[in-house]
């Protein structure tokens, strides 16, 4: 019993269940990101580089693959280098990066700065060869 009650009180703990929330978001917003990426942004850098479609780039690697097929026609025909994708998925993954920097920069702004405690303030060096002073008269 003591390792279901062990599990409960980890599973209920503040950082656990907001890391929970963390994750649900952050799901939700790389859809939201993907979305952005695939169906305005891409789609934009395509038209700029001359209707370019980022999906459908790739270099055939079978004498069967002529110029121009689509790159699912060229899948089954024979091997692939398709590298349209990655490209996207790289921009993808910038673009999250970016955001969550973004907002994690903004974080700490909003976040009340912590002070640090001063130290006590020491004696002076006048302070302290008085004190030595002092001592050594007594002797």
């Amino acid at each position: 019993m003591g390792f279901i009650k062990e599990f409960k009180e980890f599973a209920m703990k503040g950082n656990v269940m907001d890391m929970a929330v963390g994750v649900i978001i952050g799901g939700a917003f790389g859809k939201i990101v993907s979305s952005l990426v695939d169906d305005i942004i891409m789609p934009l850098i395509g038209k700029l580089l001359g209707n370019v479609d980022f999906t459908n780039l790739y270099v055939g690697l079978s004498d069967k693959i002529t110029e121009g097929m689509p790159l699912e026609k060229a899948r089954e025909v024979g091997a692939v280098f398709a590298y349209g994708q990655f490209v996207q998925n790289v921009i993808d993954f910038l673009i999250i990066a970016l955001c969550i920097f973004l907002m994690i920069k903004g974080m700490n702004k909003l976040m009340p700065k912590k002070e640090e405690p001063e130290a006590p303030a020491g004696p002076t060096q006048e302070e302290l060869l008085t004190e030595i002073r002092d001592l050594l008269k007594k002797k």
